[in-house]
């Protein structure tokens, strides 16, 4: 049996797919728990308007709908209603008290932007300049310590803008894997990367020398889907590479599933 915790919808703007479609593609695949994670909305202090996030209107309709497939298929697997959410040190506060009030299950962390999506910096592309690489290890760290999170998603999303994986690169893999440790938090295997690295010939996320840190610190590793189409929980290629890599030639220990504790 195994879960997928990365999942998102039609409402960010860039995945494929009803929502009934991604449970239905998950049983077929024979998981046993599918969590819908799209990602957050904030109640941004300005008239900002994301291009890849649900807007706060929104999730009302998203959290309805989550719910309604995890009691019409109850008897058959179990959906999780949670978010993957950025690190806004300003917005914490807000989103606190969002997640106590709608009962979210859990959230999954991704680093994508630096204090809010508002300033517009990417860390994928802000990355190719190195002082960006500390400012992104940093985040990571302060993000892990609120305690928030259930797992780092794609912790090496750096690597989609520097060029190489230098001495640079391994002292923040070592802070960032040291951290996830101390705190006990685990480490995304990104699927939707794994694809995006074998397609394009490239080796940007999941990078083999940070998963190579990883194990030697002795982080624990999950898999992540990323899904932005149901189809993609139905391919159990890059699934079962994954699997081999984390469990065969790592040996890195490997999450199958979360515990959920609210908020």
């Amino acid at each position: 049996m195994k879960a997928n915790y990365h999942t998102h919808t039609m409402r960010c703007h860039h995945a494929i797919g009803s929502d009934e479609d991604y449970v239905k593609s998950a049983i077929a695949a024979g998981f046993d728990e599918l969590g819908f994670s799209d990602h957050s909305p904030w109640n941004y202090q300005t008239d900002f308007v994301s291009h890849m996030r649900m807007k706060l209107d929104k999730f009302q309709d998203y959290k309805q709908s989550v719910l309604a497939l995890k009691e019409k298929y109850r008897d058959r697997i179990s959906v999780k209603l949670g978010l993957e959410v950025e690190y806004f040190p300003q917005y914490l506060p807000w989103l606190r008290d969002f997640l106590k009030q709608e009962q979210v299950d859990y959230i999954i962390f991704g680093n994508h932007y630096y204090l809010t999506d508002e300033k517009r910096v990417y860390f994928g592309t802000a990355c190719s300049s190195p002082q960006y690489l500390d400012i992104y290890c940093q985040e990571c760290i302060s993000g892990m310590e609120t305690g928030l999170y259930a797992y780092l998603c794609h912790p090496e999303l750096f690597m989609r803008g520097y060029p190489r994986f230098d001495e640079h690169c391994e002292a923040i893999a070592y802070r960032i894997c040291e951290a996830a440790k101390r705190l006990q938090i685990p480490l995304e295997y990104n699927l939707a990367g794994a694809a995006y690295n074998e397609i394009n010939q490239v080796c940007e996320y999941p990078h083999h020398r940070f998963w190579e840190i990883a194990k030697e610190v002795g982080n624990t590793a999950i898999i992540g889907s990323d899904a932005h189409h149901f189809a993609d929980l139905e391919n159990p290629y890059y699934w079962d590479k994954a699997v081999h890599y984390l469990d065969e030639v790592l040996g890195i220990q490997r999450v199958d599933h979360l515990e959920f504790k609210g908020f």
